[in-house]
């Protein structure tokens, strides 16, 4: 009375497909909302880099009785621009911030928005204008 049994021990092809299709609802329910996770993310960086480019700008304002001109530019925040040695009592910043895309942020003065100045950038395009990751971000539009 020796039985040889042949038991297969494994899954079967439709329980690795319902694994599958449980996965990829899973995945298609997550990652816009992981994705959104990352634009606001971005967002919030924006608008702390550029809140804080500000604050220098105003303290360079205060000691240099007004705001860098478009050719000195941000740098100005780093190191003393000729001509204006003896006010600037900098640096104002330890480091220039670049943008969530690694670009440096642009400055405008006067302002092209109604501002004293403008800090921006241009997202991840590097385009004008846009929308989500591209859109333009400054100090005019930031919340």
């Amino acid at each position: 009375m020796n039985k040889i049994q042949n038991v297969q021990k494994g899954f079967t092809l439709i329980e690795i497909m319902v694994v599958v299709a449980v996965i990829a609802l899973l995945g298609a329910m997550i990652g816009p909302t992981l994705f959104n996770k990352v634009q606001q993310a971005e967002e919030t960086r924006v608008a702390q880099d550029i809140r804080a480019i500000e604050s220098a700008l105003k303290f360079y304002r205060l000691d240099n009785y007004r705001y860098p001109t478009q050719s000195q530019g941000l740098s100005a925040l780093l190191s003393a621009p000729s001509g204006s040695e003896d006010r600037w009592n900098g640096p104002y910043l330890e480091s220039m911030p670049v943008d969530p895309w690694g670009q440096n942020y642009l400055y405008a003065y006067p302002s092209n928005n109604g501002r004293d100045f403008d800090v921006y950038t241009l997202g991840a395009d590097q385009q004008e204008n846009g929308e989500g990751a591209d859109q333009d971000w400054g100090n005019w539009n930031i919340k």
